[in-house]
């Protein structure tokens, strides 16, 4: 496919009417997994991409997360969309040309987040927010693809619990020309329920620790259009690695290679 036909495959997803799956490659490698297994789009993960260059989640620059995200899309023939923290700067010109550097490395789908990394002020002023959110729109929109521009709340990520803030955030994010809303962090059905009643456009949500109890079925019911797991499987990988250095440095055993892939079966998935 190319960067037009991916766009349109993951414009047609966020349209259409069944609720999907969308993982977060932290590689290009776990991309070639993803992809090997059937999903029909992957979105990256920015912890995850911050771990794999020993960063704490937040510490990744621009230029390494369109690099990062340039070795993914080269590694699948699928739409890949980026999350693109805050747009790498303050100013909505930031922002749009986050969005313009992240469409030229053939993403066909990014998220700006309102999150300003200040202590003093976690969230960007609601007028800001919105003159950002409206800027990196105007820059996907006018790409001559259908670029699917996430705009991300972060009030519930950073123990901002104001659901009435969120939605009115969101309602002016998509009056402003996102495509899909973003509000990561809600833990219950009714409040993420809420929240899709209250906009016209498709909601995303993502799963964390707290959130197993609930299915896709259960989000479906709610009318979430998007389901994808942030740094989670990134999480569950570096686990698995701690778990191995804990049994050999403790019980000097390596049972934790059981079930494991073997090289045949990756070399496998990396030459798909």
């Amino acid at each position: 496919m190319n960067q037009f036909e991916k766009a349109t495959k993951l414009k047609a997803l966020h349209e259409g009417t069944e609720t999907f799956f969308i993982p977060n490659p932290w590689d290009a490698g776990s991309a070639k997994l993803f992809a090997g297994m059937g999903f029909e789009a992957l979105t990256t993960t920015s912890a995850g991409l911050a771990w794999v260059i020993g960063r704490q989640d937040g510490g990744v620059t621009r230029e390494q997360s369109l690099a990062n995200a340039k070795m993914i899309v080269e590694a699948v023939d699928l739409p890949v969309a980026a999350d693109l923290e805050n747009g790498f700067g303050d100013r909505p010109e930031d922002a749009a040309r986050t969005i313009r550097d992240a469409a030229a490395i053939g993403l066909v789908g990014g998220s700006i987040e309102d999150y300003s990394n200040d202590p003093a002020r976690l969230i960007y002023d609601f007028n800001l927010s919105v003159e950002r959110v409206a800027a990196a729109a105007e820059a996907a929109h006018g790409l001559g693809f259908p670029f699917q521009f996430v705009a991300r709340n972060e009030n519930w990520i950073h123990g901002i619990n104001d659901l009435d803030d969120t939605i009115r955030r969101l309602q002016a994010y998509e009056k402003a020309g996102a495509d899909v809303l973003f509000p990561p962090g809600l833990r219950t059905l009714d409040d993420i329920r809420t929240v899709c009643q209250s906009l016209t456009k498709p909601v995303s949500i993502v799963i964390g620790p707290g959130d197993l109890k609930h299915s896709i079925a259960d989000l479906a019911a709610c009318g979430v259009r998007r389901v994808s797991l942030g740094g989670a499987i990134a999480r569950t990988a570096y686990t698995a690695a701690r778990d191995a250095a804990e049994e050999m440095l403790g019980q000097g055993t390596m049972t934790f290679i059981r079930g494991a892939m073997t090289t045949a079966e990756l070399n496998a998935v990396m030459t798909r």
